[in-house]
């Protein structure tokens, strides 16, 4: 079923998680720039990713494709996935190919920019309708994915092999991503909990947070490891130190934040997407305050995954059919 796998063992490059330089907040508020494009009326762009060669991909989830965009002539090529298609996450591969969860495939779906092909790895018929979420390549270039009817799993690119867990507590697993050694964690928002799955045997163990019923709901690494979780039902956003088996907690701005993306730039500036707010939040974890508001490019904007590249942070808005680019170094 793998169609020319490249071979990528031991190369691990995780997107914008590189050792970074402290950020002060004016630094930050004189540098943002904002652009926003306009994608195909009901596609619900859902998550998004840069691509290697500067375009930008998004996973349009209503339409069954995965959209291309070129920010400098705003052209947009929508390539369809497959019957029943109903895309969630993109992500750039080590390959440098756009790697999908589709959970309307119940699929793992590779695109080829080079040559346009699309691949579909089926999960296991056992397994049934698992609702993928989010994927994430570890240190070995295994990629790992999680099913918000509570399972989470690995597909190895080189042979084809899936192999599919149940979550611990059920349904939940949401966010999933990869730190800078290439170490797998993520979220469950039903289940309330973050994990550390053991790459070797595919154990996942639970990490409780220290707000009860927090709702987390997607995680991401900063360059030393530590883990940022986006916490939905208590409007805040925490980091976890594997090191220390220690935890802290900072509180979003206003009442009723909804935190729901959490993306960790090139230099360890932390961005969250506030639905309560209609608003994308950069916190600076050094003065650990939040440092800089995006406001939504219209009512109800709903950014869902948030990734980025050097001096630029990407914000689909699955509510006002849009991309936001956010130019944090001009």
């Amino acid at each position: 079923m793998v169609s020319n796998p490249l071979n990528f063992r031991n190369f691990f490059a995780p997107l914008a998680l590189v050792a970074a330089m402290a950020v002060a907040p004016t630094s930050l508020a004189q540098t943002l720039q904002t652009d926003v494009y306009d994608v195909p009326a009901g596609a619900r762009p859902h998550d998004v990713a840069p691509a290697p060669d500067g375009k930008v991909w998004y996973t349009a989830q209503r339409q069954g494709a995965l959209g291309i965009l070129d920010p400098e002539t705003r052209e947009i090529v929508q390539i369809p996935l497959g019957e029943d298609s109903s895309p969630h996450g993109v992500i750039q591969g080590p390959d440098g190919n756009a790697w999908i969860t589709d959970s309307g495939q119940n699929a793992i779906v590779r695109y080829d920019p080079s040559t346009d092909e699309v691949t579909v790895w089926p999960l296991p018929d056992d397994t049934g309708y698992t609702n993928l979420n989010t994927a994430a390549f570890d240190g070995d270039g295994f990629i790992w994915f999680t099913g918000q009817n509570g399972f989470y799993g690995r597909l190895d690119p080189f042979t084809g092999r899936m192999d599919v867990y149940s979550a611990p507590s059920g349904r939940g697993p949401y966010g999933i991503a990869a730190t800078p050694q290439g170490e797998i964690y993520y979220a469950s928002l039903a289940g309330n909990y973050i994990a550390h799955i053991d790459r070797k045997t595919g154990e996942a163990k639970v990490i409780e947070p220290p707000t009860q019923g927090q709702g987390a709901r997607r995680v991401w690494s900063d360059s030393k490891g530590h883990i940022w979780v986006s916490e939905w039902n208590s409007g805040q956003l925490s980091r976890f130190d594997p090191a220390r088996n220690e935890w802290a907690v900072f509180n979003l701005p206003g009442d009723g934040a909804k935190a729901y993306a959490v993306y960790v730039d090139e230099r360890d500036i932390i961005w969250v997407s506030d639905f309560g707010a209609n608003a994308t939040l950069a916190f600076d974890p050094e003065s650990e305050s939040f440092i800089h508001t995006v406001e939504g490019s219209g009512l109800g904007a709903n950014v869902r995954q948030i990734l980025g590249r050097d001096g630029e942070v990407w914000l689909p808005e699955s509510g006002t059919d849009r991309l936001m680019r956010v130019r944090t170094s001009l």
